[in-house]
């Protein structure tokens, strides 16, 4: 049964994203965040050790790849001192976890094999929707990093495009914050610029040209996109967005979905890639078992 509107299908294929209010509601906003909390608890200091090591960008790079099927956490820039102690408490200074979530941890799970996401994903072409990737994001308060103008399908590509992403606000999202932006139809108007992949020998990653020409985007036809919490918003892997440093007194927490069409090729070259024993589900069949 389908999901979304037809205005809403037009609304999204004209802009390249689309917002759907009221989403989830306070108790699902509170059972997530609780279920991040629980993540850092059980961090443990060998693991916080991972980045003081003096090998750090080997050991760092193995960290990041492994996350394609584990969930790993990410620190902020600078959240470490000299001695490589933490700066601050670890719930504040965590910038991301990711990126097996949705396959791993329970709360997120339930959230993410929603029988709605299954049909808005059907809605917007999917065929065969998988989820590739999870994100539970902080954007802490004060030192929120930015997050320059890009691309999903930059990250997560497939023959052809079929990266959507589902980002899920769990608190108020403003300018102020660190909210998301916008180039509205961008997702049309310019070539994908490069692919960011794992190098030959699979130990790292890279960026590669997928584009002959250089295109400099619009930056300053970004539009911010102020939500409260509880707002889906939808984004096609093609149009790009951004989001500002967050330098206010409040977090601008949020999870993020990225799904693909499994009837589409899903690049060899990707970063993140499932080893056979851990594969992508279908979605279809994880939603018909719930």
């Amino acid at each position: 049964m389908p999901y979304l509107t037809p205005a809403q299908i037009e609304s999204f294929q004209t802009n390249g994203y689309l917002i759907i209010p009221d989403f989830i509601d306070a108790e699902t906003i509170k059972a997530m965040k609780a279920g991040a909390s629980e993540i850092l608890d059980a961090l443990t200091l060998e693991e916080l050790k991972i980045f003081t090591t003096e090998n750090q960008s080997d050991v760092l790079d193995h960290y990041f790849l492994e996350s394609a099927e584990k969930v790993r956490c990410f620190f902020e820039e600078e959240a470490f001192d000299e001695n490589g102690d933490l700066k601050t408490e670890k719930h504040l200074a965590i910038n991301k976890i990711g990126h097996a979530l949705h396959d791993r941890i329970p709360v997120f799970e339930e959230y993410s094999y929603q029988a709605k996401f299954l049909a808005l994903a059907q809605d917007l072409g999917l065929s065969q929707p998988q989820i590739v990737q999870s994100q539970y994001i902080f954007k802490q308060a004060k030192i929120g990093a930015k997050v320059n103008p890009h691309t999903d399908s930059t990250f997560i590509y497939t023959t052809p495009y079929s990266c959507l992403g589902a980002w899920v606000a769990l608190e108020a999202a403003s300018v102020e914050n660190g909210c998301l932006s916008f180039i509205p139809g961008s997702h049309k108007k310019y070539p994908l610029q490069e692919q960011y992949i794992r190098n030959a020998e699979g130990t790292g990653t890279t960026f590669v040209k997928t584009s002959a020409e250089r295109v400099e985007w619009p930056v300053e036809e970004l539009i911010p996109v102020e939500v409260p919490a509880g707002t889906l918003v939808l984004l096609s892997g093609e149009v790009i967005h951004a989001s500002s440093a967050n330098r206010s007194e409040r977090s601008r927490q949020s999870y993020i979905l990225h799904l693909v069409d499994a009837q589409c090729e899903w690049s060899a070259q990707n970063w993140l890639q499932r080893p056979p024993d851990s594969p992508f589900r279908d979605m279809r069949m994880v939603v018909s078992q719930h």
